[in-house]
């Protein structure tokens, strides 16, 4: 029996034995045909993304130039909002500067129960010179006043300058003059730098008497472009700018044949621009042009047309690529001059009036510099420096005169 069951032991171990090596075999077959069965499945899925991504890359592709341009847009308008933003600052910054000083005489006036006083601009000042009574406060407001393009308050009233009102009733003693003879008047004392402020005043004096005159008209905002010029105060210029460019308009409207209100009317715009954003400074220097243009067809002999539209043309000739490539993006049309065209206008100027003017003869040898003709350029330089510095703006000049031909020299 001991026997017997050691080898029915050893049989069993035997079946057990052969049964789990069956098993294991069947395993390994079935887990291999499982692993051929996925690889190919997943390289197919593999090659259908590959084969997606070549798509998108060949539809990217065609894409390619229509996304350029439209960043190239994205970016001069970016360029344009940011250089607009930094005129802005740069006013306010110039406007804190002029205000902060006044802050502390203003906020003593306040304490000491004095009212503080406001600066007075030139014509005023010369007014109170000659006004022998008390000034009266009253002012009367006249349907003419109008708004400029700006948002500041231009009128051919008296309220011109609501800061400083002057009534009407002390100006008694202005001697009354006719047409004729005050014109002839005002433009002699213009002629002398230290008279332009008296020549405004008489304007000022016969404004309601002559306001609808084409002859006075285009005096009067020639005035306010006088007055800009003497000035130092920023708000001031801006003030007589606004002005000066309402009372153009005007002027060009009522006639729109007469040379020298289209001149005046250019001239203003210009002031008005050093005040503005680039896109307004844009849009005003078409209007300084056209106006300009028309103003030396009425009037061909007038040396100081040809000289502002050399100044425009030589700007012109030196505007960057970002600042041309702005301009074509809002307004669809790249200004365009060089500089021998600015020269041909300045020396159409010199032929008209010999020595007309120290900034003439500057911008002529400024030209001749660009144009690498240095004797020419000494030549005027030297012609600038013997004109006798009348104005602040040929004191200027002549320094900057010095310069170039320091440069030249080198």
């Amino acid at each position: 029996m001991p026997h017997s069951s050691n080898r029915e032991l050893i049989f069993g171990i035997m079946v057990g034995t052969a049964g789990i090596s069956l098993l294991l075999l069947c395993y390994c077959k079935v887990r291999k045909s499982r692993t051929t069965m996925n690889l190919p499945k997943f390289l197919s899925l593999g090659n259908t993304f590959d084969s997606i991504t070549l798509q998108d890359e060949m539809h990217n592709g065609q894409g390619t130039i229509a996304v350029s341009q439209r960043r190239q847009l994205q970016i001069l308008e970016k360029l344009n909002e940011l250089l607009t933003n930094m005129e802005e600052l740069k006013e306010e910054i110039r406007f804190l500067k002029e205000t902060v000083p006044k802050l502390e005489e203003y906020i003593q006036g306040e304490l000491g129960g004095k009212v503080a006083a406001h600066k007075i601009s030139p014509q005023h000042r010369t007014r109170k010179r000659r006004v022998t009574t008390v000034q009266s406060s009253a002012t009367s407001n006249s349907s003419e006043e109008a708004e400029s393009e700006g948002g500041y308050i231009t009128a051919n009233t008296d309220t011109e300058e609501p800061s400083f009102p002057v009534s009407k009733a002390l100006n008694t003693h202005v001697e009354e003059l006719s047409l004729d003879v005050l014109l002839q008047k005002v433009d002699h004392l213009r002629m002398n730098e230290s008279d332009k402020q008296e020549s405004f005043e008489l304007l000022c004096d016969h404004k309601e008497k002559f306001k609808d005159e084409v002859e006075f008209m285009w005096r009067f905002a020639r005035g306010y472009g006088d007055m800009y010029e003497m000035s130092t105060n920023t708000q001031e210029k801006k003030h007589y700018a606004n002005i000066g460019k309402t009372l153009g308009e005007r002027a060009v409207s009522r006639a729109p044949m007469n040379g020298h209100c289209h001149l005046w009317y250019a001239v203003l715009c210009g002031y008005v621009s050093e005040f503005e954003g680039l896109q307004n400074k844009i849009n005003y220097g078409h209007c300084f042009k056209e106006h300009l243009d028309i103003a030396i067809q009425l009037l061909p002999e007038e040396p100081f047309l040809y000289y502002l539209k050399g100044r425009y043309c030589y700007t012109i000739s030196k505007l960057s690529w970002i600042e041309k490539k702005m301009a074509a993006t809002l307004f669809g049309k790249i200004p365009s001059s060089t500089v021998q065209e600015a020269l041909q206008n300045f020396l159409k100027a010199e032929e008209l009036h010999p020595g007309f003017s120290t900034s003439n003869y500057m911008h002529l040898a400024k030209c001749y510099i660009d144009l690498d003709q240095n004797q020419d350029a000494l030549k005027f330089c030297d012609l600038a420096l013997l004109l006798p510095s009348v104005t602040k703006e040929d004191k200027v000049t002549q320094k900057e005169v010095k310069k170039l031909m320091a440069s030249l020299k080198r």
